[in-house]
């Protein structure tokens, strides 16, 4: 009988520009790794370093593994080990990642064969600890890897495999961020949208998707334009601008906020120069008088169980 399992979730970008809450890509910069093991008393018990809650109704994983146990009555207490790795509050995906990791550890640990949309459905539900809502793309991207696209209403997850020589730059500024950062960036995003706007997006979005489906990182690179949340966010990155403006000069195909931020995210592919690129983005963030940590990554696999 299985008593304890751990697996790990990469981080993830959201939105990829046009695509706020429906797009979503698994990336291999960082993971974050979740231990569950049973024990003889009830309840959730978490054990983290850093700043990390224990509370369980606050910490991501632990609201998933709690609505796991209520829902598939398992009788054990869970113990949850986190060892986080995506940077917190960065537009990586740190919260989904670890989300991502306890559902697919719960599955395996009760052999609940669940289907992925279900595993999804359940690692969104951590969202609710760190956003103050539930939203699906980073979960998704962490849970199954690849590039995923959000259907709701039913949730349905369609994922695609992307490029194999897609890749991206990501440059995470050293920047404080505030608390709930998610929440606060979500309220900067314009109630009211123009139909030049919507339209405008709605042809970039489509275009990422065949992008993706024909493996071409330039064409999904181009694509990524956002007439909507990237004006409405960009005032909150220091050195946004002359970032994207850098990156683009640098053979970047396309520049964005990488999720809800501050990092921002260059695509581009393997036989570019990524180390210029990714010196431009430095040089971008100093003009703001930011230092920024750089990676150069690719679209990774979803949450896995480590041996």
């Amino acid at each position: 009988m299985t008593l304890t399992i751990t697996v790990a979730a990469p981080s993830s970008t959201a939105n990829l520009g046009p695509g706020f809450d429906v797009f979503g890509l698994a990336v291999n910069a960082f993971y974050d790794e979740i231990t569950l093991t049973k024990t003889k008393t009830k309840g959730v018990i978490i054990v983290a370093e850093d700043d990390i809650p224990t509370n369980p109704d606050k910490n991501t994983a632990g609201l998933v593994v709690k609505n796991m146990i209520k829902k598939f009555k398992t009788k054990d207490g869970i113990e949850i080990k986190i060892k986080k790795n995506v940077p917190a509050g960065y537009g990586m995906g740190s919260s989904a990642a670890s989300a991502a990791a306890a559902a697919v550890a719960f599955d395996k640990l009760y052999k609940l064969k669940l289907d992925e949309n279900l595993l999804v459905e359940f690692a969104g539900t951590g969202e609710k600890a760190s956003a103050g809502s539930i939203h699906y793309d980073n979960v998704a991207a962490s849970v199954l890897g690849g590039f995923v696209i959000v259907k709701t209403d039913p949730l349905d997850i369609i994922k695609i495999d992307p490029p194999s020589n897609l890749r991206m730059v990501i440059a995470v500024p050293r920047l404080k961020v505030p608390k709930r950062k998610t929440k606060v960036s979500r309220s900067a995003i314009p109630k009211k949208i123009s139909l030049t706007s919507s339209t405008k997006n709605l042809s970039n979005a489509t275009a990422i998707v065949v992008g993706f489906m024909n493996k071409d990182p330039e064409l999904i690179g181009k694509s990524i334009k956002d007439m909507i949340v990237e004006p409405a966010r960009k005032h909150m990155i220091p050195g946004f601008s002359k970032v994207k403006e850098n990156a683009l000069k640098a053979g970047a195909y396309g520049v964005t906020i990488s999720g809800a931020g501050p990092s921002v995210i260059a695509f581009s592919k393997s036989s570019q120069d990524l180390k210029k690129i990714s010196q431009a983005m430095t040089k971008g963030f100093e003009s703001a008088k930011l230092e920024c940590q750089t990676i150069i990554c690719k679209p990774s696999i979803g949450a896995k169980i480590k041996t």
